[in-house]
């Protein structure tokens, strides 16, 4: 597996878009993680199937639709991500920050991850949404390792903030219960009563296999994070039961009024910044 970015096949799936849609100027961008895919079902728009754009390819994950949205929300432009492709399919970082270097690419200047994720911190149970504070990168990789390419910002990025405190705001006003600090693992596999109780120690607040790669990217290239999880189980040894994908996508169905609302506000507070 070559694991550093290829900028070639990221220019050509900007070119792609671009043929496609000309015009298209978007000034924010979603994510939508495992469970999200109906947040933004009421949305309308010009569809473009992740096939169809050089070095994305189909997503590997059951409830990841593999569509890119273009949509509009009170007069803002927006591309919605129908999925996400992760690094545990075995593919390498380019086509897991593609939507990220595609965004930027296009001019927009925003962007909201969201995925689903195992609760640690006590008052983060099943259904709870978590505005992203900040992030513990336990992937064992990093999508920046190789030779430097000055289109992805400088050598050395800050990591201070990468999670905007205004938009985690938002995220609050929108609907978010509460903020915290997530975890990231590389997966497949589910985490092990003794790997939470250490990520516990290190002060993770909930876990999951995603996001952490964009939010790395998009910092570096100067943009606006945001992160929203939807905590759809209690993290192994915490749960009372065996961790399931379908239990997962179950809990976010039962949560998708909220999701829903949640992400509708916060795009409306978006599209209404000056």
């Amino acid at each position: 597996m070559n694991t550093q970015i290829n900028p070639l096949t990221l220019d050509s799936a900007v070119e792609a878009v671009q043929k496609k849609w000309p015009d298209a100027k978007p000034k924010c961008g979603l994510i939508l993680g495992s469970g999200w895919g109906e947040a933004i079902a009421d949305l309308q728009g010009k569809e473009l199937a992740y096939a169809q754009i050089p070095g994305f390819g189909q997503t590997g994950v059951m409830g990841h639709a593999g569509k890119l949205l273009s949509t509009e929300i009170s007069g803002m432009e927006a591309f919605i991500f129908q999925g996400r492709r992760h690094w545990y399919e075995g593919e390498g970082w380019t086509p897991v920050i593609l939507p990220v270097y595609l965004l930027h690419a296009l001019g927009a200047e925003t962007i909201l991850l969201t995925n689903a994720s195992g609760g640690i911190r006590d008052d983060l149970g099943p259904g709870s949404l978590m505005a992203i504070s900040d992030h513990i990168n336990m992937l064992g990789s990093n999508p920046l390792i190789g030779p430097y390419n000055p289109r992805l910002g400088t050598r050395f990025p800050d990591q201070s903030e990468i999670y905007a405190k205004p938009l985690r705001k938002k995220l609050l006003q929108a609907g978010a219960d509460a903020e915290g600090v997530y975890i990231a693992t590389s997966g497949p596999t589910f985490e092990t009563p003794a790997e939470i109780n250490q990520y516990r120690a290190m002060g993770a607040d909930a876990v999951g296999m995603s996001t952490v790669p964009e939010a790395v990217v998009a910092n570096a290239l100067g943009m606006r994070v945001a992160g929203l999880s939807c905590i759809c189980n209690w993290a192994a040894g915490i749960s009372p039961t065996k961790l399931t994908h379908e239990d997962v996508n179950q809990t976010a169905a039962e949560a998708m009024p909220r999701m829903k609302k949640t992400i509708t506000r916060f795009l409306e507070k978006l599209a209404g910044e000056a």
